[in-house]
């Protein structure tokens, strides 16, 4: 059995965190392949290797002196190096940096350094071999992950070493030069290789034990999840949880690989189970509660409108024409909302609105900013009476007014929308309904 592990930047912070992560990797044989980060936050004052990089590459792009931050980030890893007790010199690859500083700045490449030397001192600390991302990972001309090209590369790589290193975040683009995935994008590379290796567990390795029920900003020691579908995992993502990169999802989902998300200072916990379908049941009747702020709802008003076929075309033409993307679409006989990000919306709104009027003849058009959505999602809701009516009663007894309502086909969530002003409030009391 072979496990990819991952370990982020708050895992691999400093070298009393490598040790962590060492014993982590020498307690179970199967976990062969590692994927780290860059270095982390060692304290809430502290920066984070990427963002120092970033930083040497605004200045060296604009011709100027990138000395003080590039200084910071050597430091940083010698310090490791010598807390670690390793005789390794990273000279030569903080020259090759340097170097590419000076004379032919390059964002991405520059960002990708963080994992590419962390990896360099990972590798030599467990005695792995150290496999250059760049070397297997590609994306393709429009910047996008290769699959195609990807997979075969590392597969065929990985069965030639019984223990590697492969950093994160980064892969070779079409044109040559490094190019990097978003920030969190380790996440997606931990994914890669588990699906080339066929790997039995991908476990992804951060500072928490796992996900969590509710937005601990909100909710004070929410309670974690055992186990998430991919499913619900997408929707809680998608409205602004998070732990891990969303796109980690695809390349395991796809392959029936699960992923445990585990603490690398509490290692013993066991951490959330991230599956295709499970016969688990839930603690509690939902899995999760995750949200927004920040939504326009435009409601349109026009009698017969579904006797209309191409009513909801006009209207969805409307907001495409200007690039807008639509949220969501609850409608009733004779409305219909739609549901936008305010900051998307703004600076075409008199066009979209121009557009409505023209195009469908309603006989109203409203506009209401400042919605925030909150989502409740769960795989035992459906089989669950009275849930949606439990959420809309602890909003009633939070004097908290509903705004929208929209329910998937599948009844996996429920999406209220209230005013932005009420929304850590109505988080509050829905938690509290089902988990309190």
């Amino acid at each position: 059995m072979k496990k990819v592990v991952k370990f982020g930047g708050s895992s691999l912070a400093d070298a009393g965190q490598f040790r962590k992560v060492a014993d982590i990797i020498h307690a179970d044989d199967s976990r062969v392949y590692v994927v780290p980060s860059a270095p982390g936050k060692r304290t809430s004052a502290d920066t984070k290797i990427t963002d120092l990089l970033y930083e040497c590459y605004e200045l060296a792009s604009k011709g100027q002196n990138f000395y003080e931050p590039f200084l910071a980030v050597k430091d940083r890893y010698n310090e490791i190096i010598q807390g670690l007790g390793l005789g390794l010199s990273l000279s030569e690859a903080f020259d090759e940096i340097e170097d590419k500083l000076q004379h032919s700045p390059e964002r991405d490449y520059t960002a990708s350094r963080g994992e590419y030397l962390n990896g360099l001192i990972m590798s030599s600390y467990l005695g792995y071999e150290f496999i250059d991302a760049a070397e297997v990972i590609f994306f393709d001309e429009a910047g996008n992950f290769d699959g195609s090209k990807s997979y075969p590369a590392l597969s065929a790589r990985l069965e030639q070493s019984d223990n590697a290193v492969i950093p994160g975040f980064y892969g070779l683009g079409n044109d040559g030069k490094v190019r990097t995935f978003s920030r969190g994008g380790s996440d997606i590379t931990g994914s890669i290789v588990a699906r080339a290796c066929r790997a039995a567990v991908y476990e992804n390795w951060t500072d928490v034990s796992g996900l969590l029920m509710a937005d601990p900003r909100i909710i004070t020691s929410p309670a974690r999840i055992d186990s998430i579908t991919y499913r619900e995992l997408r929707e809680l993502a998608y409205m602004g949880a998070s732990v891990m990169h969303e796109d980690a999802i695809f390349p395991v989902k796809s392959a029936g690989i699960p992923i445990n998300i585990r603490n690398t200072n509490s290692p013993q916990d066991s951490g959330t189970w991230i599956v295709e379908n499970t016969a688990r049941r839930s603690q509690y009747t939902i899995t999760g509660i995750a949200g927004r702020k920040d939504f326009c709802s435009i409601i349109i008003a026009k009698d017969l409108m579904h006797s209309q076929p191409d009513f909801y075309r006009k209207v969805a033409q409307c907001f495409e024409e200007n690039n807008i993307p639509l949220e969501h679409l609850p409608s009733g006989i004779d409305t219909m909302t739609v549901v936008v990000k305010e900051s998307a919306f703004i600076e075409h709104e008199q066009d979209v609105l121009r557009r409505i009027v023209k195009f469908v003849e309603p006989e109203s058009v409203e506009v209401e900013p400042g919605i925030a959505l909150i989502a409740v999602v769960g795989r035992s809701m459906k089989s669950q009476t009275g849930t949606a009516a439990k959420i809309f009663q602890a909003l009633a007894d939070a004097r908290i007014n509903v705004r929208m309502i929209d329910q998937g086909a599948s009844e996996l969530n429920i999406i209220v929308g209230v005013l932005n002003e009420d929304f850590e409030r109505a988080v509050k009391a829905i938690y509290n309904a089902f988990v309190a």
